[in-house]
């Protein structure tokens, strides 16, 4: 079993960055894939992005390529999504998630394992 729990939101200005983490419990975390997700007010889960067990394959939803950035550090168990240039519309609820297999999927119900979620809020 894995367990996983978010950090790292809060409340931002347009343009501001910042690092949300992931911390997971359980020695399997080095072998799942894992992908961040987000759901803002009114709107369905939406994928953010993953990354590979090893970290070798990463893959980004369009609206957020070129700013955000995951990665991974087996050695800690966490999970990372830098968030630079933020706009108004990436104010959501962001999830952590992780799923057996090793590479990641944009399909939410590929992952097992999900986080509470941390709040993240631009203003404009």
């Amino acid at each position: 079993q894995v367990q996983l729990v978010e950090s790292g939101g809060g409340m931002v200005q347009a343009g501001d960055s910042l690092r949300l983490s992931c911390a997971a419990s359980g020695r399997t975390f080095s072998r799942l894939a894992m992908a961040w997700f987000r759901r803002a007010p009114g709107k369905e889960r939406e994928f953010v992005a993953g990354i590979s067990w090893n970290g070798g394959s990463t893959v980004y939803a369009e609206s957020v390529t070129g700013r955000f950035t995951i990665s991974r550090d087996n050695a800690k168990n966490t999970v990372y999504l830098q968030m630079n240039s933020l706009k108004p519309e990436d104010t959501a609820v962001y999830y952590c998630a992780g799923a057996t297999g090793g590479m990641p999927t944009k399909r939410y119900y590929n992952y097992e394992y999900w986080g509470p979620g941390t709040q993240v809020t631009v203003s404009s």
